[in-house]
């Protein structure tokens, strides 16, 4: 579904950044997948290599943060592949404070990631895409970007304003046939949900109409579909994958 395309994935070493990135290598994409340290970058390539050594693959740790460090390692894809064709804005942090006990530096770091590094990573690759005829901007946001969640204001925060980011682009990209769509997606057995205890996970799966949590496959699959020719006329969308659990 994705011969001959070049991605970038952010946050693509663990989790769903992970699933994403190798949902892409097989279905014909050549992936770089950005992290926040080189040594995770490195151990996810090896595993990737492990699992299909033929893959077109490699990983930077640019900080997201820093708009000069992004546009540097974009840059850097576009020149090791010769294009660049989809960006999954994935990477984010999350926190569950209180307001009472929320420090703002912290609400400012999830801002940093969350926000400002989704608006670096599309700052940089637009003029890229539009120079090439096209291209494809993906961004994660989070089912509680739809109605909020009972702590922790900074996450549901910051996937507002991507969702507002996403319709917005697409508006402005349209022009230039770039599609930018979002994933919301819902509860997910990630390395840090599978930490969780097992009574938890159960209070956790047990207002979602279906039963139970997503897989990251399941949501990588979402992504895949956004970022084929077969969504070609879909843009400025916020796809849910979340088992119903908003409803």
């Amino acid at each position: 579904m994705l011969h001959g395309k070049v991605a970038i994935v952010t946050g693509g070493t663990r989790g769903i950044g992970f699933s994403v990135v190798e949902t892409f290598l097989k279905n014909g994409a050549s992936v770089a997948l950005f992290g926040s340290r080189q040594e995770t970058v490195n151990k996810a390539l090896e595993k990737i290599k492990a699992e299909n050594p033929e893959w077109n693959v490699m990983g930077l740790s640019p900080d997201l943060a820093d708009y000069e460090a992004v546009e540097a390692a974009v840059n850097q894809v576009k020149e090791h592949f010769g294009r660049l064709d989809i960006l999954v804005n994935n990477a984010g942090i999350s926190a569950r404070e209180s307001l009472y006990e929320y420090d703002p530096k912290a609400f400012q770091r999830i801002m940093d990631l969350n926000v400002n590094a989704v608006f670096n990573g599309c700052r940089a690759v637009a003029p890229i895409m539009k120079a090439q005829g096209g291209g494809v901007i993906l961004n994660t946001s989070s089912m509680v970007s739809l109605y909020g969640q009972p702590s922790g204001v900074g996450y549901p925060t910051s996937k507002f304003a991507v969702n507002g980011l996403t319709k917005s682009l697409a508006r402005e990209l349209g022009h230039d046939n770039i599609r930018v769509n979002a994933v919301a997606p819902g509860v997910t057995r990630t390395d840090m949900v599978a930490a969780l205890p097992e009574e938890m996970v159960k209070r956790i799966c047990a207002p979602i109409p279906m039963g139970r949590m997503g897989e990251p496959q399941e949501v990588a699959n979402a992504f895949l579909f956004l970022a084929s020719d077969l969504a070609s006329y879909v843009t400025g969308e916020v796809l849910s994958v979340d088992g119903a659990a908003q409803a």
